[in-house]
């Protein structure tokens, strides 16, 4: 499968005009693919296609006047960035049609040199490396320096630089992991060892073991100095250079929330995986619990990423993972004798069965239900993981404030 590993950056100051040039250029090079097919698309006439736009676009555009500061770049990051407004339409026709899982996407936007991600991608013919001293040889960029937090895997297909909205970089390297050696490196747990995870806000998970894992609430912790932030940001002149400087300020310190909830969930996830044969989760709405006055919390738990943690972990290290419906009365079925005592309102933290007496707490008794539903899914041989799981944007690496972030 493939696996992308992130490492910060530390270019210096010449590179990181040359960064910048690379952003802009790709960026300008983005939004005329966009105009020209949105021109085609006014006038009723068929979409250029990725060759046409490659020639007027890139290579002839590089010999006007207008364009001439393209040939400053990388031809390879030009391409790259022409891929990427096709894969962008791709994405949203497949989406009209609904052939495309997931949530709806519109249509392809104009980006901006405003925007809060910036990115270039630069693939094998770019003749990009890692030289001997651990610097990352980009063309026309430099050797920029690379904060190694492990050694790659493997050989990496290709290398995406990005720079976030706290002004940091980033080299995102794709990489092929080998299924015999990501097997190898966990011993295998008991074939019996199941797992149930209930997923909460006044915890984090509670597993069907009995453990409770108690919610870091970063956001929530970390809400004081944040709320300064803002204010100070908010009492600056717009335009003016101190209001840059505070809106950094506040982009930090929500990159190093973002950057510790990862890192927990790196960790909790990594930990479920290597020491169980099968993992069980129920299906959230979360988009749905987002919108209810428990949003903030819902948000800062990050239930939709350590969920995605876990169905690519376990297809890397040849786990089960179960996700249960929704539906599934988890919380209103006795895990001893199977009962089914109706709904709870959620101040009611346990309850004791009608029918056997058992006394259970909610939670628990949800992760046992889970568990089992997912052993009864396996039982019937549904399929339970999918065949093939992309490179996750989030992977492991040298993401946080710290330059030693790591996860498996």
């Amino acid at each position: 499968m493939q696996l992308r590993c992130a490492f910060r950056l530390d270019p210096t100051p010449g590179q990181r005009i040359a960064l910048a040039r690379a952003f802009g250029c790709a960026r300008v090079v983005y939004n005329d693919a966009i105009a020209a097919r949105e021109r085609a698309r006014a006038a009723g006439e068929a979409f250029p296609t990725a060759a046409v736009l490659s020639k007027t676009l890139v290579t002839e555009a590089k010999r006007t006047r207008e364009r001439h500061w393209l040939g400053e770049v990388s031809a390879v990051v030009l391409q790259q960035s022409l891929r990427d407004a096709e894969s962008a339409y791709q994405n949203f026709f497949a989406s009209l049609r609904g052939a495309r899982k997931g949530a709806r996407v519109g249509a392809p936007r104009f980006k901006s040199r405003k925007d809060e991600r910036q990115a270039v991608r630069f693939t094998a013919n770019a003749r990009w490396k890692i030289n001997e001293t651990g610097r990352l040889l980009l063309p026309k960029i430099g050797e920029v320096k690379v904060r190694w937090s492990r050694m790659l895997p493997a050989t990496p297909s290709s290398v995406t630089l990005t720079k976030d909205a706290a002004g940091r970089f980033f080299a995102s390297f794709v990489i092929d992991t080998d299924p015999e050696q990501d097997r190898a490196r966990f011993s295998e747990p008991d074939p019996d060892s199941a797992l149930g995870v209930d997923l909460g806000l006044a915890h984090f998970a509670v597993l069907s073991d009995g453990t409770k894992i108690d919610s870091p609430r970063f956001l929530r912790r970390a809400e004081k100095k944040r709320k300064r932030a803002q204010r100070e940001l908010s009492r600056k002149q717009k335009g003016s250079k101190n209001r840059a400087k505070a809106r950094l300020k506040v982009a930090r310190a929500h990159a190093k929330v973002a950057d510790a909830r990862r890192e927990f969930h790196h960790q909790l996830s990594t930990t479920l995986i290597r020491e169980n044969q099968a993992v069980a989760v129920e299906d959230l709405a979360v988009k749905a619990l987002a919108r209810t006055r428990l949003g903030k919390s819902v948000h800062d738990a990050g239930w939709s990423t350590f969920v995605s943690m876990l169905e690519y972990k376990a297809a890397r290290y040849g786990r089960t993972f179960v996700v249960i419906g929704r539906f599934q009365p988890t919380s209103q079925v006795c895990s001893a004798c199977g009962i089914k005592d109706g709904p709870k309102p959620l101040h009611v933290r346990e309850w004791t069965c009608p029918a056997c007496g058992t006394v259970h707490d909610r939670d628990h008794n949800a992760a046992k239900n889970i568990k089992a539903a997912g052993l009864a899914v396996t039982a019937c041989g549904a399929r339970v993981r999918p065949e093939h799981v992309p490179a996750p944007r989030g992977e492991a690496g040298s993401h946080g404030i710290r330059s030693g972030a790591r996860a498996a």
